[in-house]
């Protein structure tokens, strides 16, 4: 499995704009869905926990998914005896866990997702009754936004070609709302977050 992340997870942290961001979705999520401290959540793409660690200290326990071999050791670095995230290195959609979780959180990861229809699908499988989703990714963008798009599958998403495939999927209850905008040099690019329910 390639790790198209190796070498930038080890100063991956350090970027303002990333921090940032992360903190904006986990204050986004908190707002549109009620975490608990039973919960038990995965975090789809979870890098090196930005988002996670905002998450896990509202509920009982964080699932790191990432293919990155490099992001989950930097996760680990950070992980402590009062807050910790349990990562898994594996691509859920070729090997789908058996594990049921509450819900699934995801930042700034669908975009190097291929197959939508798949992942969606998976996903829906290893929720529990109820469970939900919040995934925040870019909006409709013209590719610009990383300066090297190895990996990217999808340059932003639109709003209704989404939520078709997300409804589709057999997600119902589905917002997606912008709650973020990224500044950079050349443009300003837009953050959404989707939430749903099984």
């Amino acid at each position: 499995m390639q790790d198209n992340f190796k070498e930038k997870a080890k100063n991956w942290d350090q970027g303002d704009i990333r921090v940032n961001n992360a903190k904006v979705i986990a204050d986004a999520i908190q707002k549109r869905v009620h975490l608990t401290q039973d919960m038990e959540i995965m975090d789809f793409g979870v890098g090196t926990g930005l988002l996670g660690f905002e998450i896990a200290k509202k509920v009982k326990q964080v699932y790191g998914v990432d293919t990155s071999i490099g992001m989950l050791e930097k996760l680990k670095e950070k992980n402590c005896d009062t807050l910790h995230i349990i990562p898994i290195q594996q691509d859920i959609i070729k090997q789908p866990l058996k594990q049921k979780f509450d819900g699934l959180v995801s930042s700034m990861t669908l975009h190097h997702v291929e197959n939508l229809e798949a992942f969606f699908k998976t996903i829906h499988n290893n929720l529990k009754e109820d469970g939900f989703i919040a995934i925040a990714d870019l909006e409709s963008e013209d590719g610009t936004f990383h300066s090297d798009n190895t990996g990217v599958h999808h340059f932003g998403f639109n709003e209704k070609e989404l939520r078709e495939i997300v409804e589709k999927s057999g997600f119902i209850d589905v917002v997606i709302e912008n709650i973020n905008t990224i500044n950079k040099p050349h443009r300003d690019f837009g953050v959404f977050l989707l939430t749903a329910k099984k």
